[in-house]
């Protein structure tokens, strides 16, 4: 009995000491996942803010391009008519469902419009399958009917959504989705990024998308790091708009373009409109959250007029 004892009163006191190592640990190391338990320890208690400016889509007309950034990569377009929907994200977190919730970034401001405030979407377009661009809980909540679009080798992914069926598009190939309202064409580009939705997943796909309609066309940059790629566009166009992301840069340089870079491969497409995203939602790297878009200005500061959208909400009308 007196051994017995013993040998909890030492494990309880190795339970304790390791528990005291471990929190000083999280509280002091400047190890990246030292870190990441910080942020997440303040994330838990940090009330996500209501978006800057709510935009009011059933006044948009019909009979041109409007784009409205509603946060990260999520970009509502009613192009002629057609409301198309880029990376859908509306949960508070992204990332893996631990069944109780889910383990990952929280949002810092709410998408400026919650899926019920949605107009009737015809198309959604998903870049790739990192779960802050094909969010499930959000894609769940689509009727059958929405038409979707997405990488190769991501249909997998979306077995559990409405999006089980929509049609996987490899780099140069395109696809026309065929309305009451008119058709849309979408064209699937090389950016530079990778597609593994897990460390340890299958390699997938992951594109930039050119979306094109009466005449006109849009450039949606997905995911990308820098890349010559972008040159190669220029003679599918004009574009009306270019949907660049500018954030995630640190220290993903590799994967993630910075807003100077972003405006580099804009210019290399002959774009003039920038509409920046993938920044000020989720805290995914080490830069200040405003640091993306204040550099994007200085990068444009002779050519503010190509700065489309500075807050989540705010919405661009193309001329």
């Amino acid at each position: 009995m007196w051994r017995r004892r013993r040998f909890l009163i030492a494990g309880a006191v190795v339970a304790g000491a390791t528990a005291v190592c471990g929190v000083a640990w999280a509280g002091s190391s400047q190890r990246r996942s030292a870190r990441m338990l910080r942020q997440f320890y303040r994330d838990a208690r940090r009330a996500v803010l209501p978006p800057p400016v709510t935009p009011q889509p059933e006044q948009w007309p019909a009979n041109g391009i409007t784009a409205c950034w509603l946060g990260h990569a999520t970009v509502l377009i009613r192009f002629y008519g057609l409301n198309i929907l880029t990376d859908p994200v509306f949960s508070n977190r992204v990332g893996v469902d631990i069944g109780l919730g889910t383990a990952g970034p929280k949002r810092y401001i709410a998408p400026a419009l919650t899926f019920k405030q949605l107009p009737p979407i015809d198309v959604v377009v998903l870049s790739h399958a990192h779960m802050d661009h094909m969010d499930l809980p959000s894609l769940k909540c689509f009727p059958p009917s929405t038409f979707g679009v997405t990488a190769r080798a991501t249909q997998d992914v979306l077995a559990s959504t409405p999006f089980r069926q929509a049609r996987e598009l490899g780099w140069g190939e395109a696809v026309t989705f065929r309305g009451a309202k008119g058709d849309l064409r979408i064209e699937a580009f090389e950016v530079k990024h990778w597609g593994a939705r897990w460390p340890s997943d299958v390699p997938r796909g992951y594109n930039g998308y050119i979306l094109s309609r009466e005449g006109r066309s849009i450039l949606f940059g997905g995911d990308t790091a820098f890349t010559p790629l972008f040159a190669g566009l220029r003679s599918r166009g004009p574009f009306a708009l270019a949907i660049m992301p500018i954030a995630a840069y640190n220290p993903w340089i590799r994967n993630h373009c910075t807003p100077e870079q972003a405006v580099a491969m804009a210019d290399m497409a002959g774009v003039g409109p920038i509409l920046p995203v993938h920044h000020r939602t989720f805290r995914l790297s080490e830069e200040p959250m405003d640091e993306p878009i204040a550099r994007l200005e200085t990068a444009l500061h002779a050519e503010r007029e190509r700065l489309m959208v500075r807050q989540v909400g705010e919405s661009y009308r193309v001329a």
